[in-house]
């Protein structure tokens, strides 16, 4: 996999310079480059907004020169929707950011994501340079977004590159067996002929709540549980079982 570094060029608030650098942090990315920034003052909001990355990402970040990312790395220039084809093509063809860690996968270089000012992004010129053109999708009535809200989708697109397996947590959700489900749907049936719902709509009934079921993706215990559940109701419904107060002899 290759090497992922950041670039902020001419940022115009140090706030937004410090969010990215935590954004860095929260999806695993350590390397920044700054070209033209502001000053970035320990006291300031940058060091105020960066979080946990005050102590690392920001503090190591690197003020260069734009020809260094052009000479140095496959550059992915990242601009507001560009809403042009391919009569215009600076800023055309372009990735959406959910496509960027099938493609930077198969990359043999290093690679800098590379993000502009907040009043016009990147110029046309600047694009020319870079490799590669990432857009974000947004409404046709106002797509442009805040730099580091940008810079937060983009870099939490490239996990799947930055952020190793071994801090998710394992099976995360596991859905239950077939059998534990078809044991579940057949206590539901039951329980629809103890507590005496129509017998014409008890096909239905089961359709509709096999289709509710199968949505959920309930786990292995949350199907155990449901089917106690509804063998209860169904046993008390048919007088197996007597209410609490019925059976209290306190």
């Amino acid at each position: 996999m290759p090497d992922i570094a950041v670039a902020v060029v001419g940022a115009e608030t140090p706030g937004n310079v410090g969010t990215i650098a935590r954004s860095m942090k929260n999806f695993g990315l350590s390397e920044l480059y700054l070209v033209d920034p502001p000053k970035l003052d320990r006291e300031g909001e940058a060091y105020a907004f960066a979080g946990h990355a005050r102590a690392d990402v920001l503090p190591n970040a690197t003020t260069v020169e734009f020809d260094h990312l052009v000479e140095n790395f496959y550059t992915v220039a990242c601009t507001a929707t560009t809403n042009q084809d391919a009569r215009k093509h600076v800023r055309y063809p372009f990735l959406k950011p959910e496509a960027l860690s099938d493609e930077l996968g198969g990359v043999d270089a290093d690679v800098c994501i590379v993000f502009g000012r907040e009043s016009v992004g990147l110029s046309n010129e600047e694009l020319a340079r870079l490799d590669r053109v990432c857009s974000i999708p947004a409404s046709g009535s106002y797509p442009v977004l805040n730099l580091a809200q940008a810079a937060t989708i983009v870099l939490y697109e490239l996990r799947a590159l930055t952020v190793e397996e071994t801090q998710h947590p394992p099976n995360a959700h596991e859905r239950a067996a077939e059998r534990e489900l078809e044991g579940l749907y057949g206590a539901f049936s039951e329980y629809l002929h103890d507590v005496g719902h129509p017998d014409e709509k008890i096909p239905k009934t089961e359709r509709l709540f096999r289709r509710l079921i199968s949505r959920a993706h309930p786990t292995g215990r949350e199907a155990r549980t449901m089917r106690g559940v509804l063998r209860r109701g169904a046993m008390r419904a048919s007088g197996e079982i007597p209410r609490r107060e019925d059976n209290d002899d306190r």
